[in-house]
């Protein structure tokens, strides 16, 4: 073959070599043009390929967040550029990213896609209500109702966008808080289904203490007329509080009456290997309508722990099925001085008033307190000068930083193990999995806020709402 360019060979290359320029012309135009979508529309809609947008995911915002693209077909090319997992979701399409650890991309095919707005948000719990949500817009959209969202191609947000009507925010706040002094009366009277209660065990002949348990899903009001078909323990979330003394005999006996198999984890708690209630590792599975017997002897000094399901945990968990485990009793630090407060040298570790907060923010129970939700959550009530011990339990998927207004929280045991130097703080990190006990001296008259301070879990635009309530000291 000649090497030599024949006159039809100059003509082609010209006419590819001015295709290529009026394309570069196309896509440089589509990019400096402020109103234009993202240059691909242009380009792949002539080639009949899908649109293709790029989403950044992070703690925790959806970058940009509003997403644009042409009617037809669509992709969203999502990266994680955080650094815990993140998915993306457009739930009106039913169409989700697996969730990516931190630097991974995944193409989100989301097929022919309608004019219109759709809510992208993270899955991930808790990740929504800390900010991860945004808007698709496809073709010219509908952005009614969407005032505060960032309409801008940068993604960035235009906190004057966002039009605040001041009296109805006041109005809804203290509607809220005027249903949670009317919920704090009726835990009071005893007319609000809680969980924590004490189960009593039944006491066979060679002194070992038994206990029954029934997994069930239930239905199960979380907030003022927000029920819920919890996973619960005898029908509450949390289950009832499980107490033994050191060195008793134990029993535990689960009914399964849920749709799948489950176990029970003695989370904290020392246990011989074949209960330690890791189905099919260390057990069989509880199949539906089958009955179980857990048997060990408790540990020979206090421990505070949990009892949750393992098998399909991150569901069976955050749904509901979490429990309080205590043996004997937190030891205190009576005697001692922290942070210039004396912690009286009377006061007695069995007969201290204990209070429970066990934390959650995913499953249908969601962001919580003791399986409520603000306004119906159970405040704290002490007597001015009252000593008390607050032991919080995380089973949630997040770490929490819990804090109280004024009065101080004197941590005194980590996961049950008492602290040689105990420590004051206002706020209090807890990681999934983790118990801390804390000792709290009320001392100052009122009613102070007591919440979750990664603030979008305790406040919404309707005011408080989820991880918060309070501590009434009279």
């Amino acid at each position: 073959m000649s090497n030599e360019s024949s006159p039809g060979g100059v003509t082609l290359a010209i006419a590819l070599g001015a295709f290529l320029v009026a394309t570069v012309a196309v896509v440089i135009g589509a990019v400096h043009s402020p109103s234009a979508k993202a240059p691909v529309d242009a380009v792949s809609a002539s080639a009949g390929l899908p649109a293709v947008a790029e989403v950044s995911l992070a703690e925790f915002s959806i970058t940009p967040k509003t997403v644009t693209a042409n009617e037809g077909l669509v992709q969203l090319k999502v990266t994680n550029k955080g650094t815990m997992a993140h998915n993306l979701s457009v739930p009106d399409l039913s169409k989700k990213t697996i969730d990516l650890g931190a630097g991974a991309t995944a193409t989100l095919d989301l097929g022919d896609v309608k004019a219109g707005t759709y809510k992208i948000l993270c899955e991930v719990a808790g990740h929504a209500d800390s900010g991860m949500t945004g808007s698709l817009v496809i073709g010219s959209g509908d952005m009614s109702g969407m005032t505060g969202m960032d309409h801008s191609a940068s993604g960035s947000t235009d906190s004057t966008a966002t039009t605040m009507n001041s009296a109805k925010m006041e109005k809804e706040m203290t509607a809220g808080v005027t249903s949670f002094l009317d919920y704090a009366k009726k835990y009071g009277a005893g007319k609000i289904k809680k969980g924590n209660e004490l189960l009593a065990p039944k006491v066979l002949p060679d002194g070992t203490k038994q206990f029954h348990l029934t997994a069930a899903i239930t239905d199960w009001e979380v907030s003022p007329g927000k029920v819920v078909k919890a996973w619960t323990y005898n029908g509450t979330v949390p289950g009832p509080k499980l107490q033994v003394d050191p060195g008793d005999k134990v029993e535990v006996v689960l009914k399964n009456d849920l749709p799948i198999s489950t176990d029970i984890h003695m989370h904290g708690l020392d246990v011989p290997f074949e209960e330690d209630g890791v189905a099919p590792i260390t057990q069989d599975y509880v199949e539906p309508g089958a009955t179980y017997t857990y048997r060990f002897t408790a540990d020979s000094h206090p421990k505070l722990g949990m009892y949750h399901a393992h098998m399909h945990g991150q569901v069976a968990i955050v749904n509901g099925l979490f429990a309080i485990f205590e043996i004997g009793h937190v030891a205190l630090p009576v005697g001692q001085t922290v942070s210039d407060e004396a912690i009286p040298a009377d006061l007695d570790a069995a007969t201290i008033k204990v209070i429970p907060m066990v934390l959650n923010d995913a499953g249908v129970i969601g962001l919580s307190l003791n399986g409520k939700a603000f306004p119906e959550t159970e405040p704290i009530v002490a007597k001015k000068g009252e000593w008390m011990r607050l032991d919080f339990f995380n089973e949630g998927l997040q770490v929490h930083p819990m804090h109280l207004h004024r009065q101080g929280q004197i941590v005194i045991a980590k996961d049950g193990y008492p602290l040689a130097s105990p420590y004051r703080v206002d706020t209090l990190l807890i990681a999934p999995g983790e118990r801390y006990s804390v000792l709290i001296h009320a001392e100052d008259v009122g009613t102070w806020a007591f919440h979750c301070h990664i603030v979008s879990h305790a406040e919404n635009d309707s005011g408080l709402y989820c991880m918060v309530t309070a501590m009434i000291v009279q």
